[in-house]
Parts: C-alpha cells; sequence; structure tokens
C-alpha cells in the first residue's frame, strides 16, 4: 500500500467494508464525502487507476465524473499508467476540481454546471505533478506545479476560471485561510529554519513571520479566517493542539487533546473557534474529528471506509 499525498486529499491503495455514514451540519447529505477510482490489474499484475472518478455521497450514494480525466498523462500527453490524475474536493462537499479528458482544467458543482478554465491557465507540465485544492467553500483553486523546472503556483476564481494571483515557486502552499481569502505557505530561510507566509488571493506578501520550533517541526499548519491565527497538532506522549499568531509572534494557546487513532492527513479551520483533523487508520479508514480551541473538546464528525475497489481516494477537506 502507498498514500499518495495531495495538499487536500488521502490517496490510498486499500479498502474495506464501508462504515455508517455520521453526516454533520457542514457536510449535509447531499455533499461530497471523497473521489474514489477503483484499481485494476495491469499487465505486469499491479494494480493501475482505472474506470471513472466516483463521487461518494454522504448519504451513501455515488456520482460518476466520465468527463475526468483518471490516469494522469504527461506533458506530452502520454499516459503514466500508474498513476492517477489530481482531483481535489471542497470543504463544504460541493464542488470538484479535476482535470478533463480534453485536457482544461475543471471545477464542477454538485448538481450544477463546470467551469473550465482557460486553456492557457497552465504551463505545458505533467499532471502528476499538479496538485490541486480548493477553499473550504469552494470559490478558489490553487494549483500546485511540482516539477523539476520551478514554477508558481497559481490562484483561481471557480467561478469566472480567471487567475487571482500567483505564489512564488520556492514557497509551498499548505492550503486557504478559513475564510478562503488568504494562502499559507512556507518558505525555507537564510538561516536554515522555515517561515510561515500569508499571502491574499493575489499573492500580495500579508504577513510573514518564524515560527517557533514546536510550531514550525509539526506541520501541516492550518490558517485561520482572521489571516494571522495558525493552528498545529502537537503528536507525543501528550497530544495538543497549538495556536500561532503570526502577527504577533506569538503562541496564543495550548490546549491538551484525545484523539482516536490515526495519521494525522488534514488539518482545516472550519469555524472562529473551531479545527478539523481528518486521520487515517489503516490506510483506507477516515475519523474526522472538531476541535474547540477555546476548551480542547474532540467531537468526532464523521467516520467512513472507503469502497473495497479502491485504488486511490481524494477526501473532503474542511
Amino acid at each position: 500500500m502507498r498514500i499518495v499525498p495531495l495538499l487536500t486529499a488521502a490517496l490510498l491503495t486499500l479498502a474495506a467494508v464501508p462504515a455508517a455514514a455520521q453526516a454533520a451540519p457542514h457536510h449535509g447529505h447531499d455533499s461530497i464525502r471523497y473521489a474514489s477510482v477503483k484499481g485494476c490489474p495491469g499487465k505486469d499484475g499491479a494494480s493501475r487507476p482505472c474506470g471513472q472518478w466516483r463521487l461518494v455521497m454522504h448519504d451513501g450514494g455515488r456520482m460518476a465524473l466520465p468527463d475526468a480525466q483518471v490516469v494522469a498523462l504527461d506533458a506530452r500527453r502520454r499516459s503514466v499508467v500508474d498513476s492517477p490524475a489530481p482531483i481535489a474536493v471542497s470543504g463544504d462537499g460541493q464542488r470538484v476540481a479535476y482535470f478533463t479528458k480534453g485536457g482544461r482544467l475543471a471545477v464542477r458543482v454538485l448538481g450544477g454546471g463546470v467551469t473550465l478554465l482557460p486553456k492557457d491557465a497552465l504551463p505545458r507540465v505533467a499532471q502528476n505533478e499538479v496538485t490541486l485544492q480548493l477553499s473550504d467553500d469552494g470559490a478558489r483553486l490553487a494549483v500546485v506545479i511540482g516539477s523539476e523546472k520551478p514554477a508558481d503556483a497559481r490562484i483561481f476564481d471557480t467561478a469566472t476560471g480567471a487567475l487571482l494571483g500567483t505564489v512564488p515557486a520556492d514557497e509551498t502552499v499548505l492550503g486557504f485561510s478559513g475564510d478562503g481569502d488568504e494562502v499559507l505557505s512556507t518558505i525555507d530561510s537564510d538561516d536554515s529554519v522555515t517561515d510561515l507566509v500569508v499571502r491574499d488571493e493575489t499573492g500580495e506578501q500579508l504577513v510573514r513571520a518564524t515560527p517557533p520550533q514546536v510550531v514550525a517541526a509539526n506541520g501541516p499548519q492550518a490558517l485561520a479566517g482572521d489571516g494571522h491565527t495558525a493552528a498545529v497538532v502537537i503528536r507525543g506522549k501528550k497530544t495538543e493542539l497549538l495556536t500561532y499568531d503570526l502577527a504577533t509572534d506569538e503562541v496564543t494557546g495550548r490546549k491538551k487533546i484525545k484523539l482516536p487513532a490515526g495519521d494525522l492527513s488534514m488539518i482545516d479551520w472550519t469555524g472562529d473557534t473551531q479545527v478539523t483533523l481528518h486521520l487515517v487508520s489503516g490506510s483506507s479508514r477516515m475519523t474526522i474529528v472538531q476541535i474547540d480551541t477555546g476548551t480542547g473538546a474532540v467531537r468526532v464528525r464523521d467516520r467512513y471506509t472507503v469502497l473495497k475497489d479502491t485504488f486511490v481516494f481524494a477526501a473532503c477537506g474542511g
């Protein structure tokens, strides 16, 4: 089994029996829980992505994405047979971003239309070198290019397909803020330390800080809707949720928390005082918890196990 990391998706290669749904207000029954593609044996016997991307809903239903590219294409549009094309689901489960079979980036609204980004939205790169991430409400799309040739990350308006701004190639995009108005990234400084950087949707730098080692060394970090408060989970003998203010360079909160089993896959702000974690167990079992940053109270929002024929899946953020 292997996990292929995306900014907003855990991609996994094993599965088990599906578990019962526990939908929450932020994710109603008519929202996407995760996108999945099945695996088929190749000539060498190894499993490879095949079929169509499937959107698995919170009510247990499924929808196909017949126009979505499944097997990634390289820069010359040749299949990279063992690599899935990138896909991302918004935190509210209402939008999905992907490459169409025609090679265009697209954002589909659940039960609505599709926005096609311009043909020249990206340079000619291999699709398996691209990571897609949607904001919690799906209004913004970040496209990160991980090729050997440095390329700026791009931020798009998903309603119009317009390019809003870019993030320098030497920064690593972590994700959008809770309200989707800012982007959080990291950059290695000249002093061999990692800085956190906040930019607005146009790419303008708003704040940059060198956080304490306990913050820098325990990523991923998530940015609150206020544009300057970051949250990070510290795992050890005692698990803690720590909040850090980039504007004042101060640790503003530290709460001991008790989490279910699982490796941290995603962390997102889903309220003014709420952080949501995605925890993966056995590479196919997902547990999603909500944490009150003021009290440290932990609530399980959802549990599920992916479809048993899954090759990889992309979980919703948020």
